[in-house]
């Protein structure tokens, strides 16, 4: 980002003693951020120069879904909200590099799932310690207090925020 945009987007006038602009100022900023998709190309960068962010997305969604049951192409582009089609080759695409596999369901042998392979798993491992590398580093000049109650608060926002968008995702297309 920019230095303009980013002085525009953090001085923007506030009300004195009304930190709600200031959250909603941020989350502008960290929005345009997370938009470029920043942690993840850092992580990408360092740990797997030949994936996308649509790999990491992928294998993001097996990684959560696998707790719950059997993963599908078709529950995979569900969660990421994507056409089956792309799903399916971004998935061809993860088995290619030994990454993803599929296999036979358990529950129903007409069925396909997808399971996340030892190397897929060493992978996202690597990825996910790329990230926290880049938290630490973002934080690594705060009191230790500060990490650990802005960790805290920031897991209650993200919540309450999830909860919102979940009650009203019924209602928005797309």
């Amino acid at each position: 980002m920019n230095e303009t945009l980013t002085s525009i987007l953090s001085n923007s006038p506030a009300e004195p003693d009304d930190n709600v602009p200031l959250i909603g100022r941020s989350m502008a900023r960290m929005r345009l951020l997370t938009g470029r998709r920043l942690i993840g190309r850092l992580a990408i960068q360092s740990a797997a120069p030949g994936l996308e962010l649509s790999h990491l997305d992928v294998l993001d969604a097996v990684r959560r879904a696998q707790p719950a049951g059997e993963v599908t192409v078709g529950l995979i582009a569900e969660m990421l909200r994507i056409d089956p089609s792309r799903a399916s080759r971004v998935v061809a695409d993860m088995v290619g590099r030994n990454v993803l596999r599929r296999e036979a369901s358990q529950a129903d042998a007409r069925r396909i799932v997808v399971v996340m392979t030892a190397a897929g798993e060493a992978l996202l491992a690597e990825i996910r310690a790329q990230k926290f590398a880049i938290i630490s580093q973002i934080v690594s000049d705060w009191p230790e207090e500060d990490v650990e109650r802005f960790a805290t608060l920031f897991d209650r926002f993200i919540g309450g925020y999830e909860a919102i968008f979940l009650s009203r995702d019924k209602d928005t297309p797309g």
